[in-house]
């Protein structure tokens, strides 16, 4: 990080995971990634997504996995904070 006159430059995104860059959106996402972004954004465990989507444990942890490399997150918290973030997901009154 470069120091100039007392103040720092902001070196612009932080890289994640291998490097990555977060992306802004979720078109790179398939729908049914999409869908599953929107139930982590929820709360959801794998369990919980698989018997939502009708797809095996093992399903859904490869889904999650895709999501995570495709859109540069780190964990779950992440996810969540990207589906609030991009609206997919909206805080319940």
């Amino acid at each position: 990080m470069a120091i100039t006159s007392g103040y720092r430059r902001d070196p612009g995104p932080t890289p994640v995971a291998g490097g990555i860059h977060p992306r802004s959106d979720a078109e790179a996402l398939t729908e049914r990634e999409l869908d599953g972004l929107r139930l982590i954004g929820r709360g959801a465990t794998n369990t919980e997504i698989g018997q939502e989507l009708y797809i095996s444990e093992g399903t859904v942890k490869t889904h999650v996995g895709r999501i995570f490399s495709k859109l540069g997150l780190r964990d779950r918290a992440a996810a969540v904070v990207f589906a609030f973030d991009h609206g997919l997901v909206r805080p319940e009154s």
